[in-house]
């Protein structure tokens, strides 16, 4: 395959994008690499395999294409792709926690996450705790001396805080804990948190990734090959391995990442810009407004402020889900990330688990995942979903 992760500074991220991982079939030359929709590959005697794929949990040509294309948009060694977002989070959590051990989490976060924590892995006798990872200062009170992780989310879901990167990998660095970034709201073409000090990456691929909503896949990127290495051992033996049908969806998505997410970003600020002159709206939460507390470190390491966006109305939480329930062009449903532009009431759907926790969000609360359809008929919708 590839070898364009290994110098990624040479190429611009759109190039990268497009060509990491993406060889030519030397067979045809077709230029898109094909569909291995295979389970098991013949071998040249006992042990003799060709290009080391012998079982496709182990490995799947498809599968390595996409892997190889992940490090190198991220700017790592190693990237692995598996069954969903919580598939990876699972296999990074069981290769680096033992019982015992200790993880701070953020207080804003994706919901299947927390419930990850809270519901499966504490009980194997993993303890967390909750900071508010938008201030250093919180996050090394929060740390002990059996502390393994530090999770973080920039932006998170569904708030949109902010989080310092490096301010926070140092903290993690003195404590000798492993940094986790969830960059699936961002995507690596606005944020690049390996360069940021981050010892892991995380993604749900089924989002801006993918880019279509029509795969649902996660990935892990690091920069270290021996805890490359153990993940890659973890992944084979736990098995929620990336299908090579939903690996080649991805890496179709990956292509046009950068011209989507320019599209996601400008809409974004129109529909913020709207909603923070709508009389019906009482707080509007994205990193690209002035006011948001997270602005300056926003705008310092992220390249532009994406396509998540969320909003407070008055009337509380009736208000908001009827504003869900009017919208016509927003499709009312979970998820984010894709061409088409969705809205949720992150209370009642995405974020139900963390209700009565230190997660809880607000019941106003309404959550925009912008398209890239055109600006003015998105704020035409909007405007009349709000009434």
């Amino acid at each position: 395959m590839s070898d364009l992760h290994t110098t990624p500074s040479t190429q611009s991220f759109e190039t990268v994008a497009i060509h990491a991982g993406n060889t030519a079939d030397p067979l045809t030359g077709a230029v898109v690499p094909p569909i291995y929709q295979v389970s098991t590959y013949k071998q040249d005697g006992v042990g003799g395999l060709r290009g080391g794929y012998e079982y496709s949990r182990s490995a799947n040509p498809t599968r390595t294409a996409l892997e190889e294309n992940l490090a190198a948009l991220e700017g790592g060694r190693r990237g692995l792709a598996f069954a969903s977002g919580l598939a990876a989070e699972d296999c990074l959590l069981r290769a680096l926690l033992a019982p015992g051990d200790h993880v701070v989490i953020p207080n804003d976060a994706y919901g299947g996450t927390f419930r990850l924590f809270a519901k499966v892995v504490s009980r194997w006798g993993v303890e967390w705790s909750v900071a508010d990872t938008s201030d250093p200062e919180a996050v090394r009170a929060a740390v002990t001396d059996r502390t393994k992780a530090i999770w973080v989310e920039t932006p998170s879901n569904p708030l949109l805080g902010i989080t310092d990167i490096a301010a926070v990998a140092q903290i993690a660095r003195e404590s000798g804990a492993r940094l986790v970034v969830d960059n699936t709201f961002a995507s690596p073409y606005l944020q690049q948190p390996l360069a940021l000090g981050a010892d892991i990456v995380v993604h749900s691929m089924t989002k801006y990734m993918g880019g279509h909503s029509d795969v649902v896949g996660g990935a892990l990127v690091v920069s270290d090959e021996a805890l490359g290495e153990e993940l890659a051992y973890h992944q084979n033996a736990m098995g929620a391995v990336a299908g090579p049908f939903d690996a080649w969806l991805v890496l179709r998505g990956i292509k046009t990442l950068a011209v989507r997410m320019d599209r996601h970003s400008e809409n974004a600020t129109k529909v913020t810009d709207m909603l923070t002159r709508h009389a019906r709206v009482t707080q509007v939460l994205y990193p690209g407004l002035p006011e948001h507390p997270g602005h300056e470190i926003a705008a310092k390491q992220m390249k532009s402020f994406g396509g998540m966006v969320s909003f407070r109305v008055e009337g509380g939480e009736e208000a908001a889900v009827e504003v869900c329930n009017r919208a016509k062009l927003f499709t009312l449903g979970e998820s984010l990330g894709g061409v088409e532009s969705l809205i949720e009431h992150p209370g009642r759907m995405t974020h139900a688990s963390v209700a009565g926790s230190a997660l809880e969000v607000p019941a106003d609360l309404v959550r925009l995942s912008v398209g890239i359809e055109a600006a003015d008929d998105l704020l035409a919708d909007l405007q009349q979903a709000l009434g």
